[in-house]
């Protein structure tokens, strides 16, 4: 994805105004053995690209004032009421060095597992994004959660998700639960009071 940028001179609270004011958001570009620099970029086409997921997750092309550079979107502040975006922090990408990105997890073939076929039961996605290291070439877009095999009273872990290659989990510790299938309360009873009829 690429984003156009302009660098900025101005520095302070009076200067961010003034640059809200004419439609941009201020942002800085660090990372990598450059110094920082502060930047703006139009404010409707961020509004609009951070609704986007591959935004979050994706090594964007910047381009300031003809030149390219990759980066990442680290952070970004919004109004507490209003919908602008207030500050935006962007990182450099070296593509030899490995990165530390949350990377959004899409889960798929929910309808076709046991656990929904079978038994009815509700599928709850526990994790939506998990930390990975990578180089930049490898970054996925998203990581695939394959659910077909799941069953009633089952749990998904990370230890489960088969990862990209030239991808791997940044550890926490324990093999957090990414999905659980569940059989909701009534469904039970409802099956209960079946059997009792049949009987």
């Amino acid at each position: 994805m690429k984003v156009v940028a302009f660098a900025r001179k101005e520095q302070g609270s009076g200067a961010s105004r003034r640059l809200r004011n004419a439609g941009m958001t201020p942002g800085i570009i660090y990372g990598g053995t450059e110094a920082p620099i502060t930047v703006s970029l139009d404010h409707n086409a961020l509004f609009h690209a951070l609704k986007k997921e591959a935004f979050h997750s994706s090594i964007l092309d910047m381009e300031i004032d003809g030149a390219v550079q990759q980066v990442l979107l680290r952070d970004f502040q919004m109004h507490a009421f209003k919908p602008i975006v207030m500050h935006v922090d962007f990182q450099r990408v070296d593509a030899t060095h490995k990165i530390h990105v949350k990377v959004p997890l899409h889960f798929v073939n929910a309808e076709v597992s046991p656990a929904v076929k079978l038994s009815a039961a509700v599928i709850s996605h526990v994790m939506n994004e998990v930390d990975v290291t990578c180089l930049p070439k490898d970054l996925p877009e998203f990581i695939e959660v394959d659910l077909s095999n799941i069953a009633a009273g089952e749990s998904i872990h990370l230890s489960n998700v088969k990862l990209p290659q030239g991808v791997s989990l940044v550890a926490h510790g324990d093999d957090l639960t990414v999905a659980t299938a569940s059989i909701p309360a009534g469904s039970k009873s409802d099956a209960a009071e079946g059997e009792a009829a049949a009987e």
